[in-house]
C-alpha cells in the first residue's frame, strides 16, 4: 500500500515536471528570442500596483463627500451596459424625474452633468454667459470666488459684492449692485459649506428679473437637507453634487434651467467654450430636445446607476421629511457643542445650515490638531475651513445616510476628548 502511493505521487510530480516543461517551451516557441532577451520596456510595473488595494474604513463627518449607504454602492456594482443603450436611456429618465424632485421644478432641461459640482458650475456659466458680458457673483464663502474666477477665465466681466465669512446679502444690497453693474447673471450660493451658512432665496429670483438679470444658485451642499423650491423661488439655473445629502460617489451633478435661461443659452452668438459641457449637445443626450439621440461622451454609467438609487432613496424617504429630519439633527448637534463650551460660527440662527456645521476654533488650539487626533483615535473625518473660512472655523457634516444622533453624539465625544488632548497655547 505504502509502495503503491509512493509510485502514484511520483507519478504526478512527473506529470506536473512534464507539464511545465511543456509550458516553458511552448512559450519559448511563441515568445521572440528578441523579447526574451531583453525587454523594450522602459518603465516597470509599478511594485504597488502587484499589491492588493487597501482602503481604511472612515467615518466622514466633514463637509463632504459622505459615506455612501450599502445600497447606493451595490446599486453602483451592478453589471455595465452601454451607455447609449435603452435601457441606460430609462435610468436616465428615472434620475431626471428624481432632479425635478429634489429640486421641486417642471423643467424639461433638467439632467446629471458627467463630473463633480465643480463641472456643473462651469457647465452653467459656459452655457448661459458669453466673452464680454457682465456678471455679479455673491461672494460670502469659497464659492462665489470660484464662480468669479470660472468667468474670467471665460473672458466674461466678473463683478463682486462681497461679505465676510458668517454673513449674507439682504435684498436691497442686491439690488444696488444689480442696478449699478446690469448684469446677464447673478450667482449665490444656497448652501455655502465654506462658512455654513444658508442663504435666503425668497424674493430673489423676482428681483433679478426686474433687472433682466438670470438667478444661478449653487445647492451643492443643501441639497436635500434644506429646503429649496426652483420654481417657486424662480431660480433660473440650480445645480448640486452627488456626493453630500445623496449620498452617491463623488462625479454625477444635478441640474436644470429655466425656460428663460434656455431661451439664453440657445440664442448665443458664439459656441460654448467648452465642447464636453455644451447643452446643445447634452439636452440631447438627456432626451430633452424631443430628437433622438446621439452620442456625445461616454457617461459614467456606474455612476449613473448609484445617482439613480440615492434620488430613489430621496423620494421614497420623502424630501419635506429629510428637510425636517436634518433641521432637527443639525439643533441637536448645535446644542451639543454650546454644552461643551464651543461656539458657533454663524451667530444667526436662522441663516445657519443644517448640512455642514461651522464651529468658531476654540481659542488657544490650532483645528489642524484637533483634526488629527479626531482622524487618528476616532478614524473620524472633521475637516477646517476652506478659502475664507481657514484657521477660524471647524466644519461638521450630518447628511443623508450620516445624518444621525448616534453620529452627532460621536462628533461631540470626539471633540470633548480631542479639547482635553491637544495642546492648548497659553499665549
Amino acid at each position: 500500500m505504502q509502495r503503491a502511493l509512493i509510485c502514484r505521487g511520483a507519478l504526478l510530480v512527473q506529470q506536473v515536471t512534464l507539464k511545465s516543461s511543456l509550458t516553458t517551451q511552448i512559450s519559448s516557441v511563441l515568445v521572440p528570442r528578441s523579447y526574451r532577451a531583453m525587454s523594450s520596456l522602459t518603465v516597470p510595473a509599478p511594485a504597488s500596483l502587484l499589491l492588493p488595494l487597501k482602503v481604511p474604513y472612515r467615518l466622514m463627518l466633514g463637509p463632504g463627500p459622505s459615506n455612501v449607504p450599502p445600497r447606493i454602492l451595490s446599486a453602483g456594482g451592478r453589471p455595465i451596459i452601454g451607455h447609449m443603450h435603452k435601457e441606460m436611456f430609462e435610468i436616465m429618465d428615472d434620475i431626471k424625474k428624481g432632479i425635478q424632485y429634489a429640486f421641486q421644478t417642471k423643467n424639461e432641461l433638467t439632467m446629471a452633468i458627467s463630473g463633480s459640482g465643480h463641472a456643473a458650475m462651469e457647465a452653467a456659466l459656459y452655457n448661459a454667459v458669453e466673452r464680454g458680458e457682465t456678471v455679479l457673483m455673491g461672494v460670502n464663502g469659497i464659492w462665489g470666488e470660484r464662480a468669479a474666477d470660472i468667468s474670467e477665465r471665460m473672458g466674461a466681466d466678473a463683478k463682486r459684492i462681497v461679505k465676510p465669512p458668517g454673513e449674507c446679502f439682504t435684498l436691497q444690497e442686491i439690488e444696488q449692485a444689480l442696478s449699478k453693474h446690469k448684469p446677464v447673471l447673478f450667482f449665490i450660493t444656497h448652501g455655502e459649506s465654506s462658512t455654513g451658512i444658508a442663504h435666503p432665496l425668497d424674493g430673489l429670483g423676482a428681483l433679478c428679473h426686474k433687472y433682466n438679470c438670470l438667478l444661478l444658485v449653487d445647492s451643492v451642499a443643501s441639497l436635500g437637507g434644506a429646503p429649496i423650491y426652483m420654481d417657486k423661488q424662480e431660480i433660473d439655473i440650480l445645480y448640486s453634487g452627488s456626493q453630500k445629502v445623496l449620498n452617491a460617489p463623488p462625479g454625477t451633478a444635478p441640474i436644470s434651467f429655466s425656460e428663460r435661461a434656455k431661451q439664453k443659452i440657445f440664442s448665443r452668438k458664439t459656441k460654448p467654450v467648452s465642447f464636453y459641457l455644451d447643452m446643445g449637445w447634452l439636452a440631447n443626450y438627456w432626451g430633452c430636445d424631443g430628437k433622438p439621440r446621439v452620442y456625445h461622451h461616454t457617461g459614467p454609467v456606474s455612476g449613473f446607476f448609484a445617482l439613480r438609487e440615492s434620488l430613489a432613496i430621496l423620494a421614497e424617504q420623502g424630501l419635506e421629511n429629510n428637510w425636517k429630519h436634518h433641521q432637527e439633527m443639525a439643533l441637536y448637534l448645535h446644542q451639543g457643542l454650546e454644552k461643551l463650551g464651543l461656539k458657533l460660527f454663524v451667530k444667526d440662527k436662522n441663516l445657519r445650515l443644517p448640512t455642514v456645521t461651522t464651529i468658531a476654533v476654540p481659542e488657544g488650539y490650532d483645528w489642524r490638531d484637533i483634526t488629527a487626533y479626531i482622524m487618528k483615535n476616532y478614524s473620524m473625518e472633521i475637516t477646517g475651513g476652506l478659502g475664507p473660512s481657514v484657521g477660524m472655523v471647524l466644519r461638521v457634516g450630518l447628511m443623508g445616510y450620516n445624518c444621525t444622533k448616534a453620529n452627532a453624539d460621536l462628533v461631540l465625544q470626539a471633540l470633548g476628548d480631542a479639547l482635553q488632548h491637544c495642546h492648548k497655547s497659553k499665549v
